[in-house]
């Protein structure tokens, strides 16, 4: 039985106690709800975290295809020419969410995918193969901002779903079954109580029947001395103060 240390077993412990296990679980079937909830989110957000990954795999392969491209077509002077030629960079916009409770980052971007007057360059001087690199980077930037939204998201439900299922545990395992024990403790230290108590009531009550006896006794016998007689003995009909009558 684990006791929970420095409880006293009085009525008041009790009551308060008996309280506190509807807290604890009310508690512990809202960290339930909240744990479940939070499961089905973090699947949804795993297939999605999948999906992203596997896409960003290909467009990063993809991009790279390209600029191999560009850079046998035009050469690597050229491809470093049209990356300075860039005027607009990309603007990212951090918010935030709340998914069950736990607040998650969510990235919006601006100005990511172009079209092609609005990356510096002039269409004239450079190839398609320029044009098909940098639209497949574009891309690939796009992907990787979603990705990190995903997967930070991701983290963070791992997270707190880890905390949850350690609060639930304690709850289940070791809050809720202290408290009983305690509960239980303080009711059989108040059962021993009230046994000790009336064990003292019925010899103190004992005792003044005892003490009661005793005084009518001693006060019979006062009145009787104070009289004069004695009391009468056993199997006779006469008192011994009485005088003899003469036979005739």
């Amino acid at each position: 039985m684990a006791v929970i240390p420095g409880t006293k077993p009085t009525r008041a412990v009790l009551i308060s106690l008996k309280k506190r296990i509807k807290v604890a679980q009310t508690g512990h079937s809202l960290l339930k709800m909240k744990r479940d909830g939070l499961m089905i989110e973090f699947f949804e957000v795993l297939s999605q975290a999948r999906t992203i990954r596997q896409e960003l795999v290909e467009d990063f392969i993809k991009a790279q295809q390209s600029l191999n491209m560009a850079k046998a077509t035009e050469g690597a002077l050229a491809i470093k020419s049209v990356a300075f030629a860039l005027q607009k960079e990309p603007a990212i916009e951090l918010e935030s969410r709340n998914i069950m409770g736990v607040v998650v980052p969510k990235i919006t971007a601006d100005s990511v995918q172009k079209q092609m007057f609005e990356r510096g360059y002039g269409i004239i001087g450079t190839s398609a193969a320029i044009d098909e690199a940098a639209e497949a980077y574009e891309s690939l930037v796009d992907k990787v901002i979603t990705a990190a939204e995903v997967e930070t998201a991701l983290i963070k439900l791992v997270d707190d779903i880890e905390a949850t299922k350690r609060r639930v545990n304690a709850l289940e395992f070791k809050v809720i079954p202290d408290i009983y024990d305690t509960v239980r403790f303080i009711g059989f230290a108040l059962e021993e109580m009230e046994r000790d108590n009336l064990v003292k009531l019925k010899m103190l009550k004992g005792k003044a029947q005892r003490a009661e006896k005793a005084a009518e006794a001693e006060a019979k016998r006062a009145a009787i001395e104070g009289s004069g007689t004695e009391p009468l003995g056993p199997g006779t009909g006469k008192s011994k103060g009485l005088p003899k009558t003469q036979a005739a």
